[in-house]
């Protein structure tokens, strides 16, 4: 309403309607030719003083907007609000399952002035997909015993007795698919000064929806390169892909499964899981059990519920907000992300004893990239493969490679990327920013990105190496990082002991 009347104020006083024309009284001729010069006057300067208002008025507006605008993007979004804002904040609080979105980033993301980038490597997540297999029964098989044992739902929960299970299983959804091909777009256009001449050496992890998101990531960057008027270079398009089988016993850096230990011991992230889901669930079963009577729902079943939200969402063509996203207050969605924060720190990341041991092999596969020196790894690489330069290549600019979260997580940890951030709690919950920028849904969300770039600057005399997440900056630790968050390629080198002696591979096998 504000803006309304203010907007209709302005249009009529630039169209004059606030001058009011008044008709003159009959007086001598000499007084009258007096009167219309001081009208013509006026008439002649009118514009010009509707201008000055008009523009003094326009910072105003623009001014108050920016202050209301901001408040609003500022404000809290807590009980069952799901405004548009408010949506927004909602859809990324699934952890895992959450689309990637630009996360908030203390530097910023742009190549800093005098700098360029000479080497892009990227690694991303899988799109969008349908539940796992046996998720997707579960799901399923819960949907079909509401229906069975209630008959009354209670207000907001009446679209279950209608709700049909429709979805699939472990392949990418219809959204999946084109957010990878928006990520080739995005990435080729980032670093178009490199991409509008050299073409990415791509690698996949064998599962079927990373082989998928591989060719639609590459499909968008094609599109982009062909959209590009000032590329010139042959687009031998589709691109030559080296696939990496997941099957057991075969090393992939992509996707280990090589230490009997780590493989043994991973799912004890779900005690740091269970013991959250005891101190925040129960409240909330009991709630939806008094508006499903007859359900009797574990708290292990809300939870279900409660993934239902962001696969529900994504398996829709225009990713409309499910109807079970309403059946969570702001504060319910904030537990449910910090829950499936914990399992990807105790089950991959810092918190796991062996998780960050799996991220090794890509880890030295990526200092041999940066440095175009022959890898050195005893753990998860194939030496096969990255013996030859057919299927390893060195000194190319751009890399792309495909994976999964919890190999993302288990890289994130080799790398040292989340090291200033504490052990979880599980007797209170930690923001992303408390968690010094971690949380499932920051870090490894459908179509997760890391960008790792090499750069030289003006002012420097050797090459930098910086690392992003989903757009967010992560300062190097342990290498002399300066303000934009970088290090010198040597001291980067340096600084990845871990990785370079192995992690602890010798107690794979103990």
């Amino acid at each position: 309403m504000v803006f309304t009347d203010l907007r209709h104020q302005l249009k009529a006083f630039v169209a004059g309607r606030w001058w009011h024309r008044y008709t003159l009284l009959p007086e001598n001729v000499a007084h009258n030719h007096a009167k219309k010069r001081g009208l013509g006057f006026i008439d002649t300067n009118r514009r010009a003083y509707r201008l000055v208002f008009l523009s003094i008025a326009c910072v105003a507006l623009i001014a108050f907007s920016t202050m209301f605008m901001g408040d609003l993007s500022a404000q809290k979004c807590n009980g069952s609000t799901l405004d548009r804002h408010c949506r927004t904040v909602l859809s990324q609080l699934w952890g895992q399952y959450t689309s990637s979105f630009s996360v908030p980033s203390e530097i910023s993301p742009d190549t800093p002035k005098g700098c360029e980038v000479t080497f892009a490597q990227v690694l991303l997540r899988h799109g969008a997909r349908y539940p796992t297999e046996h998720k997707s029964l579960a799901y399923s098989n819960l949907i079909d015993r509401i229906h069975d044992s209630v008959s009354h739902y209670g207000k907001g929960f009446e679209f279950i007795k209608d709700y049909e299970y429709t979805l699939g299983a472990d392949q990418l959804t219809q959204f999946g698919e084109q957010q990878m091909v928006q990520s080739g777009r995005g990435f080729y256009e980032r670093y178009k000064h490199l991409t509008r001449i050299y073409t990415p050496f791509v690698r996949s992890s064998g599962q079927e929806r990373v082989v998928d998101s591989a060719k639609r990531w590459t499909s968008g960057f094609h599109e982009a390169r062909l959209a590009d008027k000032t590329s010139h270079v042959p687009d031998t398009y589709p691109y030559k892909m080296l696939i990496i089988p997941e099957t057991a016993g075969f090393n992939n850096s992509l996707s280990p499964d090589l230490c009997p230990a780590f493989e043994d011991s991973k799912h004890e992230s779900d005690d740091e899981q269970d013991m959250w889901i005891e101190k925040v669930v129960p409240p909330l079963t009991e709630r939806l059990n008094q508006n499903l009577p007859g359900a009797n729902l574990t708290d292990q079943e809300v939870i279900y519920l409660m993934d239902m939200c962001p696969f529900d969402t994504v398996a829709d063509d225009k990713t409309k907000l499910s109807k079970f996203c309403h059946l969570f207050t702001m504060d319910d969605w904030r537990n449910y992300d910090y829950y499936q924060s914990l399992g990807k720190w105790y089950g991959y990341g810092n918190g796991s004893p062996l998780g960050p041991t799996q991220g090794v092999g890509f880890v030295n596969e990526l200092i041999s990239r940066l440095t175009g020196k022959p890898l050195i790894d005893h753990t998860t690489t194939n030496s096969t493969l990255d013996g030859s330069e057919d299927t390893f290549p060195h000194g190319r600019a751009v890399y792309a490679d495909f994976s999964h979260d919890n190999d993302m997580m288990d890289i994130y940890g080799a790398l040292g990327l989340y090291n200033l951030t504490a052990p979880l709690p599980v007797d209170r919950r930690l923001s992303p920013k408390k968690a010094k920028g971690f949380s499932a849904s920051w870090a490894v969300p459908f179509a997760a990105k890391l960008y790792v770039e090499k750069m030289t600057c003006a002012s420097k005399d050797e090459e930098l190496v910086r690392i992003l997440v989903n757009d967010r900056v992560i300062p190097l630790q342990n290498c002399g990082v300066d303000t934009f968050g970088r290090c010198t390629v040597s001291r980067f080198v340096e600084s990845q002991s871990f990785a370079r002696n192995g992690g602890h591979w010798d107690q794979c096998f103990i």
